[in-house]
């Protein structure tokens, strides 16, 4: 199969998306949707390096309190997530009134999604200002909770991340799921939550 040269990007290498629990400062929490999410390994053990580009109110959060949650979005979470992810926290001072079911965390106090198949609790260690607006922050995993039927072996690991279904961010401003699904694109599924209307 010929390959060509195209413009730089990474549409076919798709990431997972995950929101990113933070806590407010009168005590409640707020989430944001995210993708830019990898990990490294460092003698302190296993980490991540979460990217956030442009200033967010979830970024401010981070930056101040020096902890957050990374909440794996599952197919079920998509709409609740697409909200978060189109609409903007500075000019929308009601958008934390739609929240998934949290919980705390149970090392560090942070808000975490009840719904989510896999929560991470992550506390910032080095944060790299890229001098465009966008911040990578290093942070060390320092609690990981799973839901319980993925951690069933006698189930086939594949079978298992089905189950989990996660959803993912190719190119083209779509979601898609692991099995390669057409899952809506970006401020679509967030139409399905009561009180939105479609768009005509």
């Amino acid at each position: 199969m010929a390959k060509v040269k195209t413009k730089i990007g990474n549409d076919f290498c798709p990431q997972a998306l995950f929101l990113y629990g933070t806590k407010q400062e009168d005590g409640q929490p707020h989430f944001g949707l995210f993708c830019w999410f990898g990990y490294y390994h460092s003698s302190e053990g296993l980490g991540v390096m979460a990217c956030i580009g442009e200033e967010k109110q979830t970024k401010d959060l981070i930056r101040k309190n020096g902890i957050f949650s990374a909440n794996l979005v599952s197919e079920q979470l998509l709409p609740l997530a697409d909200y978060y992810g189109c609409t903007y926290g500075k000019t929308a001072p009601d958008k934390m009134k739609r929240l998934p079911t949290v919980e705390w965390g149970e090392v560090l106090d942070v808000p975490v999604v009840a719904e989510s198949p896999v929560s991470f609790e992550l506390e910032v260690k080095q944060t790299l200002p890229m001098g465009d607006g966008s911040d990578i922050f290093l942070c060390l995993i320092r609690n990981t909770t799973v839901s319980e039927e993925l951690l069933n072996k006698a189930v086939p690991f594949p079978q298992r991340l089905r189950q989990a279904a996660p959803v993912l961010a190719p190119g083209e401003d779509t979601y898609a799921s692991i099995d390669g699904r057409y899952l809506g694109k970006w401020g679509e599924p967030m139409k399905n939550l009561p009180g939105i209307s479609p768009t005509p």
